[in-house]
């Protein structure tokens, strides 16, 4: 008991009541990301029209096609859950097996918060898109995290399920469902960053050769700047990573009761890609 980690700061005999407040929760996470996204589809045709409406259409549909493939995961994954405590409580109470198995506990837990976050941040970058106060690169992003989220609940769910179980195929099926749902956001954003910045692109053709070569210094200049910035984040994001994984192999360091060193991230990862000569 000493030697586990306090990372919830509840009595073991609430932890099942933990699991399906969770659970509940990303539910109406996700019932009201859903929502939000029919308000904003109706928004956006009565304030946008042309290119803008076609790409924000295309945006918000493939959004609401991964908000339904989350909303029938979290469906099966709760369905699992259920027999897996039936199944493997025996004589116990559901609180007593989830006191009993906490640490498995704890992560169905972890996955299902990441599962509801994700949903309500792909929501809100979706809102920002369509209001053109947003980055497409947030959304794709967020899709990204989405996916993760989904395969770290498949996982806490796989631990403790029997194999032959129908749940658990169908979970893992509509995990692979929210997987291609979440690639069709991205592609989707990505055409639609597009076709925004061809149509917004300038035109040079009644510049004069002046104004023309003090553009091209001054576009020079941003190029080296925006170069220099993402060298940086390169790093801060290098830093980031050496930080997570050294208190990820610190958690487990502690679960398995001793020390651990924390695996370094690969070097080679950060290294800027060799540019282009500039002629």
């Amino acid at each position: 008991q000493e030697l586990r980690p306090k990372s919830l700061d509840i009595r073991q005999e609430e932890l099942g009541d933990m699991v399906e407040k969770e659970m509940a929760s990303t539910s109406e996470a996700i019932e009201d990301a859903v929502r939000r996204i029919e308000e904003m589809m109706s928004q956006a045709r009565n304030e946008s029209s042309g290119v803008k409406l076609e790409v924000n259409e295309r945006i918000l549909n493939s959004c609401t096609d991964l908000m339904k493939a989350i909303r029938l995961l979290v469906m099966t994954s709760t369905n699992l859950q259920k027999e897996i405590v039936e199944s493997g409580r025996g004589a116990a109470t559901t609180q007593e097996f989830y006191a009993k198995n906490s640490r498995w506990t704890e992560g169905l837990i972890s996955a299902s918060k990441a599962v509801g976050w994700g949903a309500t941040q792909l929501v809100e970058s979706a809102d920002r898109v369509v209001l053109h106060t947003g980055k497409y690169e947030e959304l794709i992003v967020c899709s990204h995290e989405i996916a993760a989220s989904t395969a770290q609940l498949v996982a806490a769910s796989k631990v403790k399920a029997e194999k032959s179980s129908r749940n658990l195929s169908r979970l893992q099926e509509c995990s692979r469902n929210v997987n291609e749902m979440a690639a069709n956001v991205v592609a989707s954003t990505k055409s639609g960053q597009e076709q925004i910045e061809e149509k917004d692109t300038m035109d040079f053709s009644g510049m004069s050769l002046i104004k023309l070569k003090k553009e091209e210094m001054e576009i020079q200049v941003k190029v080296l700047e925006l170069e220099k910035r993402l060298e940086g984040e390169r790093v801060r994001l290098g830093e980031l990573r050496k930080q997570h994984y050294a208190l990820a192999g610190a958690y487990d360091a502690v679960e398995d009761g001793e020390a651990k060193p924390a695996p370094a991230p690969r070097r080679g990862i950060l290294k800027k890609p060799p540019l282009a000569q500039k002629p």
